[in-house]
C-alpha cells in the first residue's frame, strides 16, 4: 500500500479511539459506510487488538485500517498480528522499518520532523498540530517542501480546510469527527460530521 497516495486521494483520516469495544467497532463500520476510507484505531482504545482484528475482518484486506497511539516496536509487531497494515505514532519511534509496511510519524519540530524521515518515515503526523495551527504549516513547507505532512489534534472543520489549503497532504480528525460514537454514541450525528467532513476534503469550504 502507498500510504502517502492514499491520503493524497482521500485527504482525511479518522482516528477512531473510545471505551467500548462494540462501539469503537460500529464506528469504524460506520465511518466507511460513510465514504470515509482510512481509519485509524488507537491503540489507546479498550481492547483495541480485538477492534482491529474484527474491523478487518468486516471491511476485508484492501480496507485502510491503521493502528494508532503506536508507541513502541513491540506495540507494531501486535497491531500488525490483528490486522492493521499502516502504523501511526505519536512522536518520533525507533525499530519500525523493519516492519516494512507504511509509517505516519509524528513529529512537531523541524529536529523531529528530520529524525522522523531518518527512521523511514513515509509522511509526518504534525503533532498537535493545534500548538501551531495552518499557519505553522505554512511555515514548514519552505525548508520541508517534499515532505508529506498530515496535522492532526484539535482539526476540527475550519482548521481542516486552513490545513489542506496550505500543503496539508491530508488532516487527522478525532473527536471533531468521532465524537462520542466510539462509547456509544449516536451514530446519525456521526454521519452528519462525516459528511461535513468529506465535503472539505473535496475541497469546499466550512
Amino acid at each position: 500500500m502507498d500510504l502517502v497516495d492514499s491520503l493524497r486521494r482521500h485527504r482525511l483520516l479518522a482516528i477512531v479511539r473510545g471505551k467500548d469495544p462494540v462501539a469503537a467497532l460500529r464506528t469504524v463500520r460506520t465511518l466507511v459506510e460513510e465514504g470515509i476510507a482510512a481509519v485509524e484505531i488507537s491503540l489507546t482504545t479498550t481492547d483495541a487488538l480485538t477492534v482491529i482484528r474484527q474491523a478487518r475482518a468486516a471491511l476485508g484486506p484492501d480496507a485502510l485500517l491503521g493502528a494508532g497511539t503506536v508507541r513502541s516496536a513491540a506495540d507494531a509487531g501486535r497491531a500488525l498480528d490483528a490486522g492493521a497494515s499502516y502504523l501511526v505514532t505519536p512522536a518520533v519511534v525507533d525499530g519500525l522499518a523493519p516492519y516494512g509496511v507504511p509509517v505516519l510519524m509524528g513529529a512537531l519540530t523541524p529536529t523531529e520532523i528530520e529524525a522522523a524521515l531518518a527512521r523511514g518515515a513515509d509522511a509526518v503526523k504534525l503533532f498537535p498540530g493545534s500548538l501551531g495551527g495552518p499557519g505553522y504549516l505554512r511555515a514548514l513547507r519552505d525548508p520541508f517542501p517534499e515532505v508529506p505532512f498530515v496535522p492532526v489534534g484539535g482539526v476540527d472543520a475550519t482548521a481542516a480546510h486552513d490545513y489542506l489549503a496550505r500543503g496539508a497532504v491530508a488532516v487527522g480528525v478525532g473527536s471533531p469527527l468521532v465524537g462520542d460514537a466510539a462509547d456509544g454514541g449516536d451514530l446519525d450525528q456521526l454521519r452528519a460530521r462525516a459528511a461535513e467532513f468529506r465535503a472539505v476534503a473535496a475541497g469546499d469550504t466550512p
